[in-house]
C-alpha cells in the first residue's frame, strides 16, 4: 500500500468510527470549504461517468462545437 493510500485508510476509518453528529459536523466543515466542495463535486462527477463509454476527443470537441 502506498503512503497516501495508507493515510485515506486511516482517515477513513477515524471517520467511520465518529458518532452520527460528529461525522455531520465534519462533513459540514469540509464542505463549507470551496476548495474541497469543489473537489467533492468533481470526483462525484468523475465516479457517476466512469463506466460510460469513452468518446474520442476529437469527437468531444466537435459535440462542444470546439475547432481543435
Amino acid at each position: 500500500m502506498s503512503k497516501a493510500e495508507v493515510t485515506a485508510e486511516i482517515f477513513v476509518t477515524a471517520f467511520k468510527s465518529l458518532k452520527p453528529r460528529q461525522r455531520e459536523a465534519v462533513l459540514a466543515r469540509m464542505l463549507a470549504d470551496e476548495e474541497l466542495s469543489a473537489d467533492f463535486a468533481d470526483t462525484l462527477k468523475l465516479e457517476s461517468r466512469r463506466h460510460q463509454p469513452r468518446q474520442p476527443f476529437r469527437q468531444v470537441l466537435k459535440e462542444l462545437g470546439i475547432k481543435p
